[in-house]
């Protein structure tokens, strides 16, 4: 699921990315007053203002909720899980397998480091 999101979010930032260099700027308007082919344009005469930025701000809200559902995904990942109650037996076998047990016989030579001789006879 997360990553389903997480693919959705990157593909929102990239149409946002495209949206917003398509769109003109403020200063585009007083060309097409004076004659600059406004009608030869995808969108009409009119422009592309309308739909370009309805589409801009759709995408942006969704990257916003799209923001925030992976973020409280990240704060779930973070916290310990809740026990159910019922143990997995093989990570009980495999935390005892892991913890050597000290026997109360067994004398401090046994736990002793290993001494490693040397090559040259010393």
């Amino acid at each position: 699921m997360q990553v389903a999101i997480l693919m959705i979010h990157v593909a929102i930032a990239i149409a946002l990315v495209v949206l917003i260099l398509l769109q003109q700027g403020k200063g585009a308007d007083a060309g097409a007053s004076f004659g600059g082919g406004a009608s030869q344009t995808v969108f009409g005469s009119r422009g592309s203002g309308g739909f370009l930025s309805r589409a801009t701000g759709v995408l942006a809200a969704a990257f916003f909720a799209t923001s925030l559902t992976l973020a409280y995904f990240a704060s779930q990942a973070g916290q310990a899980p809740k026990e159910t109650g019922i143990p997995d037996a093989k990570l009980i076998e495999q935390q005892q397998n892991s913890v050597p047990s000290l026997d109360e016989g067994s004398s401090s030579a046994d736990n002793a480091a290993p001494v490693l001789e040397s090559s040259d006879g010393n």
